[in-house]
C-alpha cells in the first residue's frame, strides 16, 4: 500500500493518477475531506490532517511506504507515526534551496525534515526542486481582473519545474528500485523568467498579460502581509535577490529517473489556462 499524503495538492493530485496508470497496486490518498476528492478509480480516499498526526493511524494502518512533503504539519510526529505503522519507505519531498541557500530559515528547516527521516530508520528517498510553475497562480486573480502582474526581477530566469515532473519522480522512487538513499535535485528543463511566465500564460488564455516590475521593497511590502517577513525576505532572494549557480542550474534529473524529457513551463500554462481566465 502507497500511501500518498497532499492527494489533493498540485504534486499529489499527479501522483496518484500517474500511480493507478502504472498499476502500482493499492493507492491510498489522505486528504481533509475525502468526499470530495475526484481521485482516480482504485484510489482509496481516506481522511486525515498532517497538522494533526494522530488523526493519520487509519490511513497509515498497512502502508508500506508514504509519499510526504516536508513542514506541512510536525513532522516529527508524522514520521514517528509512520514508523510505527510499519511504514518501509519515505519520498519526501523537500527543497533545493536546502543545498543553494542553507543559511535561510525555510532552507534550514526543510534540511532538519530530511535529518529527522534519515534517523528515523526508514529507507528514504529525497527530492529537491526548484521553484513550482504552480507559484504563478499567485497571479490569477490579477490576470482575471486584467490587471497588471507586479513582479520584481522580471527577467531574472530559474528553472522552473512542473509539478507532474516532481510527481513522475516521486512515483519512480515508489515503485522502482534503486532509488533508496539518494537525494534528487529536481528543475525544469529550462530557465524562464517572471516576464516569460506572463507572455506564456498570455499565448496560453489568447490575451495581453501585461508585467509592471517592481522594486524589492515594494514586493516585500505586498509579500509579507500572508507570507511573514522573515518567509517573504527569502522568497526573494531565492527568485532574483541573491540567485546562484546551485539556484540555476538545469538539471537532467527528471530525464534520468523518469526517461522522458521534463515539462515545460509553457506547457503548464497551457494546461492551466482555464485558472487565469
Amino acid at each position: 500500500m502507497i500511501l500518498v499524503t497532499g492527494a489533493t495538492g498540485n504534486i499529489g493530485s499527479a501522483l496518484v493518477k500517474e500511480l493507478r496508470a502504472w498499476d502500482a497496486g493499492p493507492v491510498r490518498g489522505l486528504t481533509r475531506a475525502p468526499s470530495g476528492a475526484a481521485f482516480p478509480t482504485g484510489v482509496e480516499a481516506i481522511a486525515g490532517d498532517l497538522e494533526r498526526p494522530a488523526s493519520l493511524k487509519p490511513a497509515l494502518e498497512g502502508a508500506r511506504s508514504l509519499f510526504l512533503i516536508s513542514r506541512m504539519g510536525p513532522d516529527a510526529e508524522i514520521l514517528e507515526a509512520a514508523r510505527r505503522a510499519g511504514v518501509e519507505h519515505v519520498v519526501l519531498v523537500s527543497s533545493i534551496t536546502v543545498q543553494s541557500h542553507p543559511h535561510l530559515g525555510p532552507a534550514g528547516e526543510n534540511l532538519a525534515v530530511e535529518r529527522l527521516l534519515k534517523d528515523s530508520g526508514m529507507t528514504w528517498t529525497i527530492l529537491r526542486p526548484t521553484q513550482f510553475a504552480a507559484n504563478a497562480l499567485w497571479w490569477a486573480d490579477a490576470i482575471r481582473k486584467r490587471q497588471p502582474v507586479r513582479v520584481p526581477y522580471a527577467d531574472v530566469g530559474l528553472p522552473t519545474i512542473h509539478p507532474a515532473d516532481i510527481a513522475s519522480v516521486a512515483r519512480a522512487a515508489l515503485t522502482e528500485t534503486g532509488h533508496r538513499g539518494l537525494t534528487y535535485a529536481l528543475t525544469g528543463p529550462e530557465r524562464i523568467a517572471p516576464r516569460q511566465q506572463l507572455e506564456a500564460i498570455a499565448q496560453a488564455v489568447g490575451r495581453e498579460v501585461p508585467c509592471a516590475e517592481i522594486s524589492r521593497a515594494e514586493a516585500l511590502h505586498d509579500m509579507a502581509t500572508f507570507l511573514g517577513d522573515e518567509a517573504a525576505e527569502a522568497v526573494l532572494d531565492i527568485t532574483g535577490g541573491d540567485v546562484n549557480e546551485e539556484l540555476l542550474t538545469v538539471r537532467d534529473t527528471v530525464t534520468q529517473v523518469t526517461g522522458a524529457p521534463a515539462r515545460t513551463f509553457r506547457q503548464w500554462a497551457l494546461e492551466n489556462a482555464d485558472s487565469f481566465r
